[in-house]
């Protein structure tokens, strides 16, 4: 793409008002009926540790557990105590693994997890005290009346799952009750308050809950607020009109957003990035480059067996349940016959077996017979560049890029002018929370492979429900149940 073409791109969507983001809540049959082990987002890009600015790190976040109800007492959603949550740092040409970290959360039916089984509540009710029930919020995370509580081990190896141990008994936080039971996540409406500017800003459970690993690392597993916002129920009603808006590009706000309100879990991790190699890869838009690749994936045991007497037993090797890189690409680009297999598989396979669906995407089939427009539906070299191998690419050797608040960010990164270095602050360099994926896939799409025609294509959803924080662990507030922005 020349520099006049991304002038021409960027002159035209500057002027958007349209914001959303894309994700893969449920992007195939089998994942769609394990909730706890969907992945619905993957956020990667670089800054600083969250407590000292001289470190240059490599933040990853996932998101997973897709429409987790902030009111969904009286237990609450919590990671799968039989899964494996993984983080892949993999070579950005061509996908194959360089390091991977692997989450694995402790039991949610063990008696040991608990403090008090007498109880209906999971959190507010502690183990009595003096003969009297320990009734009351939870000041702090993981005290005493924080009835459940979750706790995880982190390992590291070059690849293979269940490496070298690197943290354990590390702490989960409560999830949001409400004002009365986890105060300290909730102004005095009961409403999340979010978008801290610094670590000390945060909530005491998020803050508590950050942990230092020995290698450098730090790491937060948790409850967070769903930060994907699109109008996917318009999207998927056959391109619903709506999206589009009055002048295209989604301006007259007609958007339902179909995730405002709910949570999901998140897993998140800094790298210092003086740890990563620096591979060479060719950038979408930006040629040559050094960097690396990520993506996340969720793997179950190869055997289960299930008991009529106790919990139960799990055996076997790690499988694959679930992965994710880029946004959009298994949910809105692979076709059904190929949707679960994209799941089992790593993307070194990429190229061989679903770059057909970066090159020939049947979206631009349905957006040309839906609206009339004549959008090139093969050959799509420029897409297959983006979405093959499917790992988010991050160019390691830029300063830290703006986050979504800060002075100088823009949801569609180059193309409105947020560049570190010379390249994108966001996707399709890395992926930042508050980048606007939807739009900008979509315009490519729409505009591409020549870009000599700039078509714009938006979902009329003008930004999330809730502020983002701007200090690792970067994923905002979870919703409280009784007072989340989905109800009224």
């Amino acid at each position: 793409m020349t520099s006049k073409q991304l002038g021409i791109i960027a002159a035209v969507l500057v002027g958007s008002a349209t914001a959303a983001r894309a994700a893969s809540h449920s992007d195939a049959p089998l994942i769609k009926q394990d909730p706890q082990a969907n992945i619905t987002d993957v956020y990667t890009f670089l800054g600083t540790r969250y407590n000292n600015p001289n470190i240059k790190v490599l933040n990853v976040i996932v998101h997973c557990r897709p429409f987790s109800e902030p009111g969904d007492g009286v237990t609450y959603d919590r990671f799968a105590d039989d899964a494996l949550y993984s983080i892949h740092i993999a070579n950005p040409a061509t996908g194959a693994p360089v390091a991977r970290y692997d989450f694995q959360f402790s039991s949610v039916s063990s008696p040991q997890a608990y403090r008090n089984l007498d109880t209906i509540l999971s959190y507010g009710r502690g183990a009595n005290v003096g003969g009297a029930p320990n009734v009351g919020a939870i000041n702090q995370a993981g005290d005493a009346r924080q009835n459940f509580v979750q706790t995880y081990k982190v390992f590291r190896s070059a690849g293979q799952p269940q490496g070298r141990v690197i943290g354990t008994d590390l702490l989960t936080p409560p999830p949001n009750v409400g004002r009365r039971t986890t105060p300290a996540y909730n102004d005095a409406n009961g409403r999340a308050v979010s978008g801290a500017a610094a670590f000390a800003d945060l909530d005491v459970y998020t803050r508590q809950t950050v942990a230092n690993l020995p290698n450098g690392e730090a790491c937060f597993a948790g409850p967070r607020e769903d930060g994907f916002f699109a109008d996917i129920p318009g999207i998927f009603d056959l391109l619903d009109p709506r999206i589009l808006g009055a002048g295209g590009a989604g301006q007259n706000g007609n958007g339902v957003d179909g995730f405002k309100g709910y949570n999901v879990l998140a897993f998140a991790l800094q790298i210092p990035v003086s740890d990563l190699p620096a591979l060479p890869y060719n950038g979408p838009f930006f040629g040559k480059q050094t960097g690396v690749g990520v993506y996340a994936s969720v793997s179950r045991k190869k055997v289960r067996i299930l008991s009529d007497r106790g919990p139960a037993s799990d055996s076997g090797p790690w499988v694959q349940v679930n992965r994710m890189g880029n946004p959009l690409f298994n949910e809105g680009l692979v076709a059904l016959r190929d949707k679960d297999n994209y799941n089992r598989t790593p993307p070194t396979v990429d190229a061989a077996r679903y770059a057909q669906y970066a090159r020939a995407p049947e979206l631009i089939v349905l957006l040309n017979a839906t609206f009339g427009t004549n959008f090139v539906t093969a050959n799509r070299a420029d897409l297959q560049a983006v979405y093959i191998p499917d790992v988010l690419r991050v160019n390691t050797s830029t300063a830290p890029v703006r986050l979504a608040g800060q002075t100088g960010f823009s949801r569609l990164g180059f193309i409105g002018g947020d560049t570190t270095n010379g390249i994108s602050g966001g996707w399709p360099n890395g992926r930042r929370l508050g980048d606007d994926v939807v739009d900008i896939a979509l315009t490519a799409i729409a505009s591409g492979p020549a870009y000599t025609t700039i078509t714009t294509i938006g979902d009329n959803i003008a930004g999330n429900d809730i502020a983002y924080h701007r200090v690792f662990p970067y994923s905002a507030t979870p919703h409280a149940g009784p007072t989340n922005r989905k109800d009224p």
